[in-house]
């Protein structure tokens, strides 16, 4: 599949969603036969099109398609962090804003994203994130590897970011990553019935707000 920019009049190769393996074979085998991409062409092309894609090193890449589950979960994180953030400096976004990885040139799109305080963006469109304070990551099948390996990775050189939280869409179960004032990580689990608590934040959620119907009677998650 190609797109076409029309203001650059450049096509970018759209390849499949970037998963662990995919990213490892790339980093390792150098220079990519296909036409690279530059960012100002991505964010062109990217704001042109009715389709989410992510962007590294030169490449552009198709967003994997999402669950009930994923869609559920995803408005659930953000309604919840809403209501406990709603008398704080702070937005949360969901799916449709933009985060830049300074450190490596990712661009991509969280399930939901916190920023507290004055908002750093890329440019005067306003719709590239730089500062990040919390990202959640509603995990999936396809793309689990990824959230866990490489990205996780790119996500922990982000200066301002505070907390990483990955959301299974099988079960509640929750994986909170806090950054310490040392530069690790650490990680607190939540499941049904307990609260999840973001001290970066200062807040907390109820795990079953952020699983609320997605366990309906007749209703399959995945």
């Amino acid at each position: 599949m190609s797109r076409r920019d029309p203001g650059a009049s450049v096509v970018a190769s759209v390849i499949a969603p970037p998963h662990a393996a995919d990213y490892d074979e790339r980093m390792s085998s150098g220079p990519a036969a296909r036409a690279k991409v530059r960012p100002e062409e991505y964010l062109a092309m990217e704001r042109a099109s009715a389709e989410r894609h992510e962007y590294f090193q030169g490449d552009v890449f198709a967003m994997a398609g999402g669950s009930r589950a994923h869609s559920l979960i995803g408005a659930n994180i953000v309604v919840a962090l809403s209501n406990a953030l709603r008398d704080r400096p702070c937005e949360v976004h969901g799916s449709d804003m933009r985060v830049k990885i300074e450190a490596t040139g990712l661009y991509t799109y969280p399930d939901a994203t916190v920023v507290c305080g004055q908002a750093r963006l890329e440019d005067a469109v306003g719709d590239t994130l730089m500062n990040p304070l919390a990202i959640f990551e509603v995990l999936s099948d396809s793309t689990e590897s990824y959230d866990r390996g490489r990205k996780f990775e790119q996500y922990r050189t982000v200066p301002s970011l505070a907390a990483v939280v990955l959301v299974s869409q099988k079960q509640p179960h929750v994986e909170h990553f806090a950054r310490q004032t040392d530069g690790s990580w650490t990680l607190r689990e939540a499941r049904a019935g307990q609260n999840l608590h973001l001290p970066a934040l200062g807040c907390e959620v109820a795990v079953d707000a952020l699983y609320l119907k997605v366990f309906a009677e007749g209703a399959t998650p995945g």
